[in-house]
């Protein structure tokens, strides 16, 4: 799809029996966000990207338990990680790269959520154990 991101990394679920197949629109979205992600890693000063996932088919997001609003079901979401780097220092270093997110989340202190949108929000948010607040 772009120079480091596949749409076999993009695609990928552990849930290796359910169909993660993406229709045409969702193959778009992934496109674009894969071109998202180059900048992402700019911001970051070129470090890997480590997607943990990306698009989900409504079984795969249902198996994981997710909303069926998840950006993730659309392809316009990616939840990674960057090898030595704490999401903390990834999520202010995206905010600082004034990058055109739609949401940007610290989950749980372990990895990075991102999404794009038409009308990107810039939201920067913390999800854990204590709930849901803006990310400071």
């Amino acid at each position: 799809m772009t120079p480091h991101f596949t749409l076999a990394e993009l695609t990928h679920t552990d849930h290796r029996l359910l169909d993660n197949k993406p229709n045409a629109a969702e193959l778009a979205n992934l496109k674009r966000l894969a071109e998202f992600l180059e900048l992402v890693k700019v911001a970051l000063g070129g470090k890997p990207i480590m997607v943990n996932s990306a698009f989900r088919s409504k079984a795969v997001n249902d198996a994981v338990g997710s909303k069926d609003t998840s950006q993730h079901r659309q392809g316009l979401a990616a939840d990674f990680k960057v090898p030595g780097m704490p999401p903390d220092a990834v999520v202010r270093a995206i905010i600082a790269a004034k990058l055109p997110f739609d949401q940007i989340i610290r989950e749980f202190d372990a990895w990075t959520h991102i999404s794009i949108s038409d009308k990107p929000r810039r939201q920067a948010l913390i999800i854990d154990r204590s709930g849901t607040r803006l990310f400071a």
